[in-house]
């Protein structure tokens, strides 16, 4: 490594001039090197500056489950969680919702001829709010609690998985998010109207073609030019990604990682441009490479969180997304299984219906489980970020166990109690098991 790299290495990934954190402190006695070090170390600084965020009480040490792990005490009490109530308002909101995919799946226009959720259902559901669930009331949202979201995704999902999944991208992982904890009252007042009515979709432009987990290898720069800066650099696996919608931008200001607000123009241009590419999961709606060369975004479009970088800013949504995606999972698994029962009662085997085999009641019974128990990662993980937790542990299991449920119940249990039947066109299974795998990788690889 050069002298210079070093240098950058250490000046940008370490410009708070603050001791080493323990990630780098215990690589470097264990002998890594000092690019490694220092790379991990920034991931660690970033990761204790969200913490920063959250008052003691409810930060990860003093979480359910890390009490659980480190405490001699077990707090029986932080792993219960009871039926919210839904107000009236989110409650029209969210049926409405439901009732719009449901007229358009049944009419066969759900999906437009690039077989992509249709341009009429997502104006549809922007004018029964579904694009403002989480945006504050003041903003032109209706203000949902999360855990009323969360387990409203699990009903989308149920309608439309796409669907529900886009409810998260923008929401959670999307602009509303770091708009709405990070931006200044004018920023908020500029961004969350538009966000909340569904005039402008929203998607995280963070992935790089050499920048994916290790989030220290963005290469994606903006610089200060008068009242604007120029973007240059290109971006990969963005999902939600359309000219005219807007974008939370991780790029690097001075060296430091940074997130700008951008309102992509409506058509491309030499400034703006889509990387396209066949993609087998994520197939319904738009996931793109986006390249940038000299694009201009106004200065005050830059988010300035109190402590931290852009890091901080795109760690703190991925709790909510993986919560998002757990909710998902358990409206997914309720599809496999209404597919699964009608067709163990009709198919037979040596004249027996199979479902009185004990093999496909076992996996009945599997696939009924993981569903309770998604449900029930959802509402604990979700009750506890509506009660100011920050819940890496609790959702990071959220999202692993919502992942890999969904895995096993795809390929152990809905696959082989369909048989062969599953990868003919048109079957579920064969239809969609890139998008039944994928979570796997989502919101951080599980293993």
């Amino acid at each position: 490594m050069s002298d210079d790299r070093k240098s950058a290495i250490a000046n940008d990934l370490d410009a708070t001039g603050e001791e080493a954190s323990f990630a780098e402190t215990a690589l470097t006695l264990g002998g890594k090197s000092q690019e490694e070090a220092q790379r991990t170390g920034a991931i660690d600084k970033a990761d204790d500056q969200v913490e920063t965020l959250f008052s003691p009480q409810f930060q990860t040490v003093n979480s359910p489950a890390h009490r659980v792990v480190w405490d001699r005490g077990i707090p029986i009490e932080l792993f219960q969680s009871s039926e919210p109530e839904t107000p009236s308002d989110v409650k029209k909101v969210m049926d409405d919702s439901v009732a719009v995919v449901d007229r358009h799946r049944d009419a066969g226009t759900l999906m437009n001829e690039d077989r992509k959720i249709s341009e009429a259902v997502l104006g549809d559901l922007a004018e029964v709010g579904y694009w403002g669930l989480l945006v504050g009331k003041e903003h032109g949202g209706t203000g949902a609690p999360f855990r009323n979201f969360a387990r409203f995704l699990t009903r989308m999902a149920m309608s439309d998985p796409t669907v529900a999944g886009l409810a998260s991208v923008h929401g959670c992982i999307g602009a509303v998010d770091p708009v709405r904890t990070f931006g200044t009252d004018e920023q908020k007042q500029r961004f969350l109207p538009d966000l909340a009515s569904g005039r402008r979709l929203s998607a995280f432009a963070l992935t790089e073609p050499g920048a994916g987990s290790d989030l220290t290898a963005l290469k994606t720069t903006a610089k200060l030019q008068g009242d604007e800066y120029i973007v240059d650099g290109e971006k990969l696996f963005i999902t939600n990604v359309v000219p005219g919608r807007t974008i939370g931008l991780v790029c690097l200001i001075d060296g430091r990682p940074a997130v700008l607000i951008c309102d992509l123009p409506h058509e491309e241009n030499d400034q703006f441009q889509l990387r396209k590419y066949g993609l087998h999961a994520l197939k319904h709606t738009y996931n793109r490479g986006i390249i940038f060369n000299g694009f201009r975004v106004p200065a005050n479009n830059l988010l300035q969180p109190v402590k931290g970088s852009g890091l901080t800013i795109a760690y703190h949504g991925l709790n909510l997304g993986r919560v998002a995606l757990c909710a998902n999972a358990a409206g997914t698994m309720r599809l496999m299984m209404a597919s699964m029962i009608p067709w163990a009662k009709f198919r037979k085997t040596y004249g027996e219906a199979i479902s009185q085999r004990e093999l496909v009641q076992r996996r009945l019974g599997r696939m009924a489980g993981m569903i309770v128990a998604c449900d029930a990662l959802v509402a604990w993980c979700s009750g506890l970020i509506d009660e100011g937790y920050r819940g890496e542990m609790e959702c990071i299991v959220a999202k692993i166990f919502g992942s890999e449920a969904q895995k096993e119940a795809a390929v152990e249990l809905f696959m082989k109690t369909h048989g062969g039947r599953s990868f003919l066109a048109g079957h579920m299974f064969g239809d969609n098991v890139h998008e039944y795998l994928a979570p796997c990788i989502y919101e951080g690889e599980g293993e």
